[in-house]
């Protein structure tokens, strides 16, 4: 049996598992620990948590762990193996893979951008199994992801590719940001949008509830979102080319048409005939991904 250490570094927590070469999470071997605001303000809580996952997973080993791979929250520097996750103000130039590789013991450490590892999962097992060239990507508190291009993941020159929601879709003045994708469409900001417009709600599950139940405001708000991501998967598949576009995320259930409307945004938003033939897909893995693609980028799938 082979068994690859998959770890992954978010905003609010840190994740270890093992992973074998089928993708299966190997029973008993996940385990989390917060993050946050702590580690916000604390790099050493973001080493100490990762050190206890890391050797909690391990104790878990039923056969020789090979390799470890590390998903984690950008911008990252492969080539450093470091990270600073803009949720994690304290965790800058924080050097992830030698951190991993202490806790571990193990030689073998890859580093990807969280999105990189989903997307390599949703690849090897899931929605883009068999697609060449797609594109992965998360709405939840964020909007990130990876790519895929002729088969392969494409990582760029720092492994930063994917950043989807920082592409600017709107025009601005001194600041970018709030032109950006995620700043429109993302969970918390699109909540955001619709209480200043009078919706008494406060969560992207009350917004849920509320397009089901047929508010105007809830309605315009999944239809801003949705179209911002739509606009942000046109220029990528303009660029790329790409065939497929997979869509997960925890505010991607908000609606359940909400693919169908990105779709609709994307083919509306797209110049060139290839791009607008780019079809959204619901992703499969849910939230192992981001585990079993740390662990295709250790094992090397």
């Amino acid at each position: 049996m082979t068994l690859a250490l998959a770890v992954d570094l978010g905003g609010t927590k840190v994740e270890a598992a093992l992973v074998d070469a089928n993708g299966a999470i190997v029973p008993g071997s996940r385990h989390r620990e917060a993050t946050g605001p702590a580690a916000a303000r604390d790099a050493e809580v973001a080493r100490a948590a990762i050190d206890a996952v890391v050797r909690r997973a391990l104790a878990a080993a039923p056969a020789e762990v090979v390799a470890a791979g590390v998903g984690a929250a950008g911008p990252i520097d492969v080539r450093a193996g470091s990270t600073s996750p803009i949720n994690l103000p304290a965790v800058r130039d924080f050097p992830i893979a030698r951190v991993v590789a202490e806790a571990s013991g193990l030689e073998r450490v890859r580093l990807g951008l969280d999105g990189s590892c989903i997307a390599l999962a949703e690849r090897w097992l899931g929605a883009a199994r068999g697609v060449g060239n797609a594109i992965v990507f998360v709405v939840s508190t964020g909007i990130g992801g990876g790519v895929i291009v002729d088969g392969r993941l494409l990582g760029g020159a720092s492994g930063n590719a994917g950043h989807l929601g920082q592409l600017v879709i709107e025009p601005f003045d001194a600041d970018p940001a709030p032109a950006t994708v995620e700043r429109i469409a993302s969970g918390p900001n699109i909540v955001r949008w619709a209480r200043d417009r009078g919706w008494a709600g406060e969560t992207g599950e009350e917004l849920a509830a509320a397009y089901a139940a047929g508010s105007e405001i809830a309605a315009a708000a999944v239809r801003r979102s949705a179209r911002a991501v739509g606009i942000g998967v046109a220029n990528a598949a303009t660029l790329l080319d790409l065939e497929l576009a997979v869509i997960g995320g925890g505010f991607a259930a908000v609606a359940e048409d909400y693919a169908e409307l990105v779709q609709a945004s994307a083919r509306a938003a797209s110049q060139n005939a290839y791009a607008a033939r780019v079809r959204v897909a619901r992703a499969a893995l849910g939230g192992e991904a981001p585990l079993i693609g740390a662990a295709a980028l250790a094992l090397g799938r």
